[in-house]
């Protein structure tokens, strides 16, 4: 039962991802740029899988048209939106973003397939990097973007990995493996070990008795998150949690579930310190108030910060010996290499440890702050403990 429900959040968290605008696009262009790690970790409507072509993912707008009416617009990439006729690329909406090069622009026939105008114009459509903006059609706008991007479809793939393995995994508690009997197999070992330490040395230190009311949600996020990294690191993978929209839906439901769990005690606190003088009051609601945000906030970027830093200095490594090879000729590039790969192996054993902290550090504080707004606390608390209290909460937001 624990198990479907945190199938059930998990869900959840993904469709709620569905609804957001990706944050970065594809670009339409001929010309071949330098290696850029800003651009091989930021997210994107195609999947690298170089030395091959990258393969573009589906694009899907929601349009206004000029007449005042709306309408869905899907196409299989976005290539074919742009050789259909039906979208443009705006060269100047990258900040860094190349002039726009009429040699470049690509005629507009939406009578004609994708294949059929490419074969009739001769221009070779390649993806080059994310820093265009796919425009409408004169006198259409898009609404909302709702294509399915790199980082979603890591994210997609996370959560299907986790289905199949908890489905199967509840599949055996349900037949009385690992409840009438010890767990079975390197399979069900792995996951109760991993279960129990979430429930034990996080989820019931700080909740108590209403541990299992909230474990279900703290194991999706900490398998989420963790499955999530694990998957950035794997070639030609994309780290969904290197996203800030993925990080703060998570964010979010830690957020909502400790408002609905808060108890009139954890209310008082916030709208009316006890235990401290009144003209104190009115400094102290204000700053309860943003607590009540910050935290959720700190959560979200504090996990979307390292997963993408992480990732950074490993292109970045890994960089060097193409800018090395194009500055100082073949022989420079050759030369780096082993130093490049030996620091950029040693960064990502490191990353393999950081992801496994950073599930856990999201987990734990999203335990920490649930339990702040369920426990029950004393009334008869000085104003030592009062300052203390804001003290707490001061550390939890600067951290």
């Amino acid at each position: 039962m624990m198990i479907k429900r945190a199938s059930i959040f998990l869900l959840l968290a993904q469709l709620a991802m569905m609804a957001l605008p990706p944050v970065a696009v594809a670009q339409v262009s001929k010309e071949v740029k330098e290696f850029d790690a800003l651009h091989h970790s930021a997210n994107a409507y195609y999947l690298d899988i170089a030395p091959f072509h990258p393969f573009e993912l589906p694009r899907i707008f929601v349009v206004q048209h000029k007449d005042g009416s709306y309408g869905l617009d899907l196409f299989r990439s976005t290539t074919s939106a742009i050789l259909n006729g039906h979208y443009t690329v705006d060269h100047s909406a990258g900040e860094h973003g190349p002039a726009k090069d009429e040699s470049h622009e690509v005629a507009t026939d939406g009578g004609a397939t994708a294949e059929e105008h490419a074969a009739s114009s001769g221009i070779e459509v390649t993806l080059e990097d994310i820093e265009g903006q796919l425009l409408a059609a004169e006198g259409s706008h898009i609404v909302l973007d709702l294509s399915i991007s790199r980082h979603l479809f890591f994210a997609w793939l996370s959560m299907a990995l986790l289905l199949f393995f908890m489905t199967r995994l509840a599949g055996m508690y349900k037949r009385g493996i690992g409840r009438d009997s010890a767990p079975k197999g390197l399979f069900q070992n792995f996951f109760e070990t991993i279960i129990m330490f979430v429930r034990d040395e996080i989820a019931r230190p700080n909740l108590g008795a209403k541990t299992d009311k909230y474990l279900p949600y703290l194991l999706t996020a900490f398998f989420f998150i963790l499955t999530s990294n694990f998957i950035g690191l794997v070639p030609f993978g994309a780290t969904a949690t290197s996203n800030l929209m993925v990080t703060g839906v998570l964010a979010f439901f830690t957020f909502v579930i400790t408002q609905l769990g808060g108890t009139k005690d954890y209310w008082g606190h916030i709208f009316w310190p006890p235990g401290v003088p009144a003209f104190i009051r009115p400094i102290l609601i204000p700053v309860e108030i943003m607590g009540i945000f910050t935290k959720p906030i700190a959560l979200a970027i504090r996990l979307f910060a390292n997963m993408t830093a992480g990732h950074l200095v490993i292109l970045s490594l890994i960089g060097f010996i193409f800018s090395f090879a194009q500055m100082f000729g073949p022989g420079a590039g050759y030369g780096v290499a082993p130093v490049s790969v030996a620091f950029a192996l040693f960064v990502y054993l490191l990353e393999l440890l950081v992801s496994l902290i950073q599930a856990y550090v999201f987990t734990m504080l999203s335990a920490l702050f649930i339990s702040m707004a369920i426990q029950e606390h004393d009334h008869g608390h000085d104003h030592a403990h009062s300052v203390g209290h804001v003290s707490d909460h001061s550390e939890t937001v600067s951290a």
